[in-house]
């Protein structure tokens, strides 16, 4: 009896723990993604790039995929070459599963070009996978998105 009330309380702890954890990794993705997107707004690939395992995908519309640190950030340096940028993001849903989650979010573009001319405004929808790290952090293992327009 003594032992069956031990494992009961044991299992409670368990199950209490292993849902604090998992809204622990849910608050550090969601942080990601807010470091992610003020990198964006400040125009800093390198801080975006640095989000992704090494090996990441980047799977933006109109495009082949970019595979890897290096191919993600001269993604975004050439959309800062062109413009000052501002963004809108966030997760809508973030499911954690052992030492992966996917993040569904939206997001809100405004984009101004440097030499002038007509502002670009545009919305979509996201995907990003993520794989917890060694080090107990989160990275991004694949990003793809969605306009909507």
């Amino acid at each position: 009896m003594i032992t069956m009330m031990f494992l009961i309380v044991c299992w409670g702890c368990s199950s209490k723990r292993g849902s604090q954890d998992k809204a622990g990794d849910i608050s550090e993705i969601k942080a990601l993604s807010a470091a992610r997107a003020k990198a964006f707004n400040e125009g800093n690939a390198n801080v975006i790039a640095n989000a992704f395992t090494e090996n990441g995908m980047l799977l933006a519309p109109t495009m082949k995929s970019g595979k890897g640190r290096e191919a993600v950030r001269k993604y975004y340096q050439s959309i800062f070459d062109q413009y000052k940028t501002f963004l809108e993001s966030g997760y809508e849903e973030v499911k954690v599963s052992g030492d992966l989650a996917y993040g569904v979010g939206y997001a809100k573009v405004k984009l101004v070009p440097h030499s002038g001319g007509d502002t670009l405004f545009s919305t979509a929808k996201y995907i990003n996978i993520l794989e917890r790290q060694d080090d107990g952090s989160w990275l991004t293992t694949h990003d793809i998105w969605n306009g909507n327009e």
